[in-house]
C-alpha cells in the first residue's frame, strides 16, 4: 500500500510510483470515504480526496472502462472546464480536475485535485477499468 503520512483533507494527494514497474492501472473510488486510489501492476501509486455528485445528480457506482481522455475538455451542458478528463459514461460522467474543497460537489462527475488529474492522465489509458463503490452501502449489506 502507498505510505500516507498523514490524514488527507480536501485538495491533497499522495502520489508515488518510483520503483513501480509498468503495467495494468486501475482506479477505485470510494465515494463514502471520498478517496480515489490508483493501482498500477498490483501496487497502489496515488490517492486523493475527491468531490462527487450532487442533489438529482449522483454519481453512478460500479466498473466502468475509461472510454476516452480529454486534456482540455470542457462541458457543453453546465459551460465548465473538466481539464484532465476521463469519461467512463456515454451520458458524460467522467473524473476530472476540479476544485476540491468542502461544500464542493460535481453533476455526477468525480471531482480530483489538478496535480492528481495531471499524473492520473498520463498514468491511465483507455479500456483501464474503473470501480466507484461506496463503502457504507457495502458494510450495510453485509
Amino acid at each position: 500500500m502507498l505510505a500516507v503520512p498523514a490524514p488527507l483533507h480536501f485538495g491533497d494527494y499522495v502520489w508515488d510510483d518510483s520503483g513501480v514497474p509498468a503495467g495494468p492501472t486501475w482506479l477505485r473510488v470510494d465515494l463514502h470515504s471520498q478517496l480515489i486510489s490508483v493501482f498500477r501492476g498490483g501496487h497502489e501509486i496515488g490517492t486523493a480526496v475527491i468531490v462527487y455528485g450532487a442533489d438529482g445528480l449522483p454519481t453512478p457506482t460500479g466498473k466502468f472502462p475509461i472510454l476516452a481522455k480529454l486534456k482540455d475538455h470542457r462541458s457543453g451542458t453546465y459551460d465548465a472546464p473538466m481539464p484532465y478528463t476521463l469519461r467512463l459514461t456515454g451520458d458524460g460522467v467522467s473524473i476530472h480536475a476540479s476544485s476540491v474543497r468542502w461544500g464542493a460537489a460535481t453533476h455526477g462527475c468525480i471531482g480530483i485535485p489538478l496535480p492528481f488529474a495531471q499524473r492520473l492522465f498520463a498514468a491511465s489509458h483507455i479500456g483501464d477499468e474503473v470501480d466507484i463503490v461506496s463503502s457504507a452501502k457495502a458494510a450495510r449489506q453485509s
